[in-house]
């Protein structure tokens, strides 16, 4: 069994709360009440009954989780009216990608196809046509690769291309 700590002058009794300056001291065996500090009035304390219910309670959850359930509802038919619908959402874009890849796969001749050329003087956009229509202009003869590429004098025309991200290189054509 261990001893209490010895007593020193002027203090209270091991296990009993301390007295601060300004406060009376009341006797042993009585419960202490919390005192407002010296100069302050005291405020009369009200006894505390049952706690009511807070406003709203079961209803407020149902109300909640009703909401949370419709945003991720509406979210739901969202992702799935957007990729599967064959009027919009993926299905246009997928459309717009294709009818992109088949408009620039017109304007990339290889070599033998058969061309007209859109403003020759200026910025010149080939399309491939076929060889024996009346608006076949020049046949695709040559891919020089390689930026700033020349065509000989054996060819009657010559297109350089410049794209991001691949080689630069330079068609030669020939007159049909």
């Amino acid at each position: 069994m261990s001893t209490p700590p010895p007593q020193y002058q002027n203090q209270p009794p091991y296990g009993q709360p301390q007295q601060f300056y300004g406060q009376p001291q009341q006797p042993s065996g009585y419960p202490q009440q919390p005192q407002a500090p010296y100069g302050y009035p005291q405020q009369p304390q009200m006894p505390q009954g049952p706690q009511r219910p807070r406003p709203g309670g079961p209803l407020r959850v149902v109300k909640s989780a009703a909401v949370v359930i419709a945003v991720f509802g509406a979210l739901a038919w969202y992702v799935y009216d957007y990729n599967t619908d064959p009027d919009g959402g993926k299905a246009k874009a997928e459309a717009a990608a294709s009818a992109q890849a088949s408009e620039d796969a017109t304007h990339d001749p290889n070599i033998g196809d058969c061309v007209k050329v859109k403003d020759p003087q200026g910025e010149p956009l080939p399309t491939i046509v076929d060889c024996g229509s009346p608006e076949a202009e020049y046949k695709t003869a040559d891919k020089l690769l390689g930026p700033d590429q020349k065509c000989d004098s054996k060819y009657a025309y010559g297109i350089q291309v410049h794209q991001s991200h691949q080689l630069d290189y330079t068609l030669c054509f020939t007159k049909v």
